[in-house]
This record gives structure tokens, C-alpha cells and sequence, in this order.
């Protein structure tokens, strides 16, 4: 079964230095039918001006993962991590017993353009943690690349729940197939172009929930990039 989350239907805020759509209810953006999915909280697609950023502000018991779809993203936080974030790159902060942390638009020119992901953790109380990891040369052209998981495996960022995050880079007219173990679910996400799962073709910034599939067929319509994530 396959069901869609248009990405128009989304919540949607607009601050002048933020432009932003929310998969899931999130801040002032309230939808009961669309509160989380599995333990995936939220994805939030963020367009940020140029010099701008959020201030310095809280988390706790929640693993937070960034992806830059355009511009780059400079994050300072209380562990003393400071850093520049870019296309190809991930960062995943576990926010834990309790971290802060700011994250601005380092450029005087460019608006950046990323996801903001919050997937909740199997535990509360972690301690805080930081990792950052440039996947730009495992990302090869119309294969899965896995960027997260629990055990940190193939090289991938680990995040501290029963989740495997892969991105796909598929080419035009390019397919791949993606075989669903038993009692799993996917969250699709559409990044870049045009992607058909199982023949429900998706848009950008488009998401879908695959579940009770044996596998599904991803089919790009052009070069496309999206996000899968394989949930408990």
C-alpha cells in the first residue's frame, strides 16, 4: 500500500528569513492525521536567506539529522562543535539529556536549501553526541546509499533508533528495486525530479508511506535524488 503526502498539502510558514514546509505538525502547524510516522518526527524542508539563521536554542531526546539539498549550513552547539555543512554532507546531532546549538546561512549571496529530520531515539537520556560525514564520493549514480543507521554500518552516521536512512541518486529513465523485510515501512521522500514508486509518481518535495509491499520499483522520470527511510 502506498499513500501520498503531496508536497502542496503540507504545513507551510513563511517569516521573511525562513521559508518553510513541514511534512508532520510542527510548531504552530498542527494536523492530527499527520503527526509522525513510526518513530520519524519530522521533515522540514527549510529555505533560509542569506546571512540568516536560527539562534542559539534547546533540544533534548531527539537525533537530529541535516541534509543539505543547496547553500551550506554553519552549526556551532554547547559540546563545542563548529562546523559547515554542504551538499554530499549529513550531520546528526543527538540531542540527549539536553544540547543547544545555532544554525545560520553562512553566505552574504546564497539561500540555502535543506531538510531538517528529527527521528526519536530509543531511549531518553542519552548522552549528547556529534557526527558529521562527507558521503559525496560513496554517492553513485542509480544505487541506495546508506547514510544512517543504528549500528553506524558501511560507513554510515549512526542514529540511535531501528531506522536505516539511504539516499538515491537515479538517473533519467534509470530504475532500482528495494525489497521491504517483514514488518518494516518506508517513508519516501522526494528531493530533486520526478520519482515513481511502484508506479505512484512523486514530485518534489513529495513523500509517501510504503508499507505491507514486498519491494518497491523507483523509476525516475529524470535525474532525481530522494531520501528512503526503512523504519521498525
Amino acid at each position: 500500500m502506498i499513500t501520498v503526502r503531496k508536497s502542496k498539502d503540507r504545513g507551510h510558514a513563511d517569516h521573511g528569513w525562513l521559508e518553510t514546509r513541514h511534512t508532520f505538525s510542527f510548531a504552530s502547524y498542527l494536523d492530527p492525521e499527520h503527526m509522525k510516522f513510526h518513530a520519524l518526527r519530522v521533515i522540514n524542508e527549510d529555505w533560509i536567506q542569506a546571512g540568516k539563521g536560527f539562534g542559539t536554542h534547546p533540544h533534548e531526546n531527539m537525533e537530529i539529522i541535516t541534509y543539505i539539498i543547496s547553500g551550506a549550513l554553519e552549526h556551532k552547539d554547547s559540546m563545542g562543535n563548529g562546523s559547515v555543512i554542504r551538499p554530499g554532507e549529513l550531520q546528526r546531532l543527538t540531542a540527549g539529556t539536553g544540547i543547544t546549538h545555532s544554525e545560520f546561512n553562512p553566505s552574504d549571496k546564497e539561500d540555502t536549501h535543506l531538510l531538517q529530520i528529527w527521528i526519536y531515539p530509543e531511549e531518553t537520556g542519552l548522552t549528547p553526541g556529534y557526527e558529521q560525514r562527507d558521503f559525496s564520493a560513496l554517492e553513485l549514480p542509480n544505487q541506495l546509499t546508506l547514510l544512517a543507521s543504528r549500528t553506524g554500518r558501511n560507513q554510515s552516521l549512526t542514529v540511535h533508533q531501528d531506522v536505516d536512512l539511504y539516499c538515491g541518486l537515479l538517473e533519467q529513465e534509470k530504475e532500482l528495486k528495494y525489497y521491504l523485510p517483514p514488518e518494516r515501512h518506508i517513508w519516501l521522500q522526494v528531493v530533486k525530479g520526478v520519482v515513481a514508486a511502484n508506479n505512484t509518481v512523486l514530485h518534489a518535495g513529495d513523500g509517501c508511506v510504503i508499507s505491507d509491499e514486498n519491494a518497491v520499483q523507483l523509476a525516475a522520470d529524470t535525474n532525481s535524488e530522494f531520501l528512503l527511510f526503512d523504519l521498525a
